[in-house]
């Protein structure tokens, strides 16, 4: 991965590189409204009353999460097909659906619960109009192409991909969801929230004056993940990995990229989502300590370099027994703004806007749109954000795994694919080694 052109050379190429990717993502969020009236007589679902039937593929707790928002979002939805890579997993999930609020449109029958690798093809083949990809992150590029070759809905969770391929295929995937008139919403909920909604446009009216640097942070303890991992009599090494698929890299993409991206997304979304130059970034696994270790950080500070000048700063942790904080704070010519907070402030200290509208679950309202803009033959298409900013995650980890500067031409560009080429749950498969900055050269 190493560059060998020239000063004059890496920046133009740079600039190519993130001038094509901003032309193909604005392509992929206006691809729906420039075709629209084009499309418009065979756009479906526009109806109130009709009934769309939603598949579930990845029934962990998130999965779950998610099929109760979207049943909740709209009372002509029916969860009607459920697909994992293992029995129990869903077994266990549609059990906590039947017990919810909205049980009574979980009709998933017998013959509509699907396991193993080829789950997600049986769901989107099954008549069903939406699907919620919730599978660990390994898999969404694949699934989400999937989903729009066959013409479906998506709502996609965070992230989706690990690696520059995925990425470039999810990208692929958004714009020809817009060219097909076909929702794709993004689970990088802060988007959909009320209040960080407003901070964000007071950011970018210049309440706070011209933006030089944001400051993103989610420094928290362990995820709600099983740890030690569990490893039980009869699992292979690529099942047990997969049950464990957090502390994976080539299955979860390092928690800067599970978890954190939700800070580093609010932080694009303060630079108009423009991707930076450059990242230069430290890292490592220092309080894990329990073998097998797993292969992922557990904390990451990252410097992105843009082009103007500007700067922005992330950080984040997952060690127990730390000071947790989720901020992002913004600094501009005339004062600061706190998106969490919802409000900007002067530098003596006045207040300068104060968000006082109405609040709102995201997790929620995500779906709540989503359903809302199908019924008004509008389909919703976030793709352009949500790849932007998995990219500018996956940047990060690759500045702090190698030690390296790394630019975002070289890191979009790569072609290395983190996983196996192929699953077989017979297989051998070690695990990979933890990232050593200064001798690691992929990431």
């Amino acid at each position: 991965m190493s560059d060998q052109r020239t000063g004059n050379q890496t920046a133009a190429t740079s600039g190519d590189d993130r001038r094509q990717f901003l032309r193909r993502a604005a392509a992929a969020s206006v691809a729906t409204g420039a075709l629209l009236q084009a499309s418009r007589a065979s756009a479906v679902h526009s109806t109130h009353t009709e009934t769309l039937k939603v598949g579930l593929v990845g029934c962990g707790g998130r999965g779950t999460g998610a099929a109760v928002q979207t049943l909740k979002a709209d009372p002509h939805t029916r969860l009607v097909a459920m697909g994992d890579l293992f029995a129990d997993q869903l077994s266990a999930s549609l059990k906590r659906l039947q017990k919810s609020s909205v049980s009574d449109r979980v009709v998933v029958d017998t013959d509509h619960r699907f396991t193993g690798f080829d789950a997600y093809r049986r769901v989107i083949d099954s008549g069903v109009d939406v699907v919620l990809l919730a599978a660990p992150p390994h898999f969404r590029p694949e699934h989400l192409k999937a989903c729009v070759d066959a013409g479906k809905h998506v709502f996609a969770e965070k992230p989706i991909a690990v690696d520059a391929p995925g990425v470039r295929a999810v990208l692929e995937a958004s714009e020809a969801a817009g060219k097909r008139n076909l929702s794709l919403v993004s689970g990088l909920c802060w988007r959909y929230h009320f209040g960080a909604r407003a901070a964000m446009q007071q950011v970018h009216d210049g309440t706070v004056g011209d933006v030089t640097a944001v400051e993103t942070t989610y420094n928290a303890s362990r995820p709600g993940k099983p740890w030690p991992m569990r490893r039980r009599e009869g699992w292979s090494d690529l099942e047990w990995q997969i049950r464990n698929w957090y502390w994976f890299t080539w299955l979860s993409g390092d928690h800067i990229v599970e978890q954190a991206i939700h800070s580093l997304d609010k932080g694009a979304w303060v630079f108009h989502d423009d991707p930076p130059t450059a990242a230069i970034g430290l890292g490592g696994l220092q309080a894990r300590l329990d073998e097998p270790r797993g292969q992922i950080f557990d904390h990451h500070a990252v410097l992105f370099e843009y082009p103007d000048g500007r700067r922005h700063f992330h950080y984040c942790r997952q060690m127990p027994g730390c000071f947790n904080v989720v901020a992002t704070h913004v600094l501009g010519t005339r004062g600061t703004c706190r998106i969490e907070q919802h409000r900007c402030t002067s530098y003596e200290g006045r207040a300068m806007w104060r968000y006082q509208g109405p609040k709102n679950v995201m997790h929620q309202t995500e779906h709540d749109e989503m359903y809302a803009a199908l019924r008004r033959g509008e389909p919703i298409n976030n793709g352009a954000y949500m790849c932007r900013s998995t990219m500018l995650a996956i940047l990060g980890r690759m500045a702090t795994y190698t030690g390296r500067k790394v630019t975002w031409a070289e890191a979009f560009e790569s072609n290395h694919r983190l996983g196996p080429s192929a699953y077989n749950w017979d297989q051998k498969l070690d695990v990979p080694p933890v990232a050593v900055p200064g001798i690691t050269d992929q990431a």
